[in-house]
Parts: structure tokens; C-alpha cells; sequence
């Protein structure tokens, strides 16, 4: 059974930060692209960032500067650090994982930035 888990969301005020974890099972990790989406509401789910197997990262333009994205291989997670967070950051934040036809989500995270 796949399990992406989400970790690490939480209240922050604009200018903190937090790191996201998302610890995934049942999957041969070190295969899959993964990435961080995420959804405010009346929005559509959109790009956070990603990281490919081989550690290629791409972010959204919103977020460049301010975002990073990792992996550890050895502990099947993938984790998103936010820096300099903005209330526009607020949202439910997703962990996707992605191999050839294989698309698995976790559950969501919430993530609230305000004073």
C-alpha cells in the first residue's frame, strides 16, 4: 500500500518559516519524481516545486528565492523549507510522487501565514 504522509504545517506569521516533510511508503522511492503542490481555497492545486530523481529542481516563480526542495533517498522523504513565508502563501500543501504512469498524492498539509 502507497502512503505519501505530509508533516510540518502549522501557523506561522509573514517572514517565518517552516519545513515541510513528506515521508512516503510502499513505493521504491529513489525512482520517483516528487514534488510540492498546493491549494488555497476557490484555487486550482498548483506547482510548489519539484525534484527529480536525479535531484533537479524547478520552482514556481512565486516562490523562487524563498523555497527550497530536497530529498533524502535513505529516508523515502522529500522536504519543502519556506522561508520569507507571505500570507499568499496559505494553503493545503500536497506531496505528489511520480513514476512513468504511476501518480500517488498525500493527504495535505495546512500551511497559514498571518499575523
Amino acid at each position: 500500500q502507497v502512503q505519501l504522509v505530509e508533516s510540518g504545517g502549522g501557523l506561522v506569521q509573514p517572514g517565518g518559516s517552516l519545513r515541510l516533510s513528506c515521508s512516503a511508503s510502499g513505493i521504491t522511492f529513489r525512482l520517483y519524481d516528487m514534488g510540492w503542490y498546493r491549494q488555497s481555497p476557490g484555487k486550482q492545486r498548483e506547482l510548489v516545486a519539484t525534484i527529480t530523481r536525479g535531484s533537479v529542481t524547478n520552482f514556481a516563480d512565486s516562490v523562487k528565492g524563498r523555497f527550497t526542495i530536497s530529498r533524502d533517498n535513505a529516508k523515502n522523504t522529500v522536504y519543502l523549507q519556506m522561508n520569507s513565508l507571505k500570507s499568499e502563501d496559505t494553503a493545503v500543501y500536497y506531496c505528489k510522487a511520480v513514476w512513468v504512469s504511476n501518480i500517488y498524492w498525500g493527504q495535505g498539509t495546512q500551511v497559514t501565514v498571518s499575523a
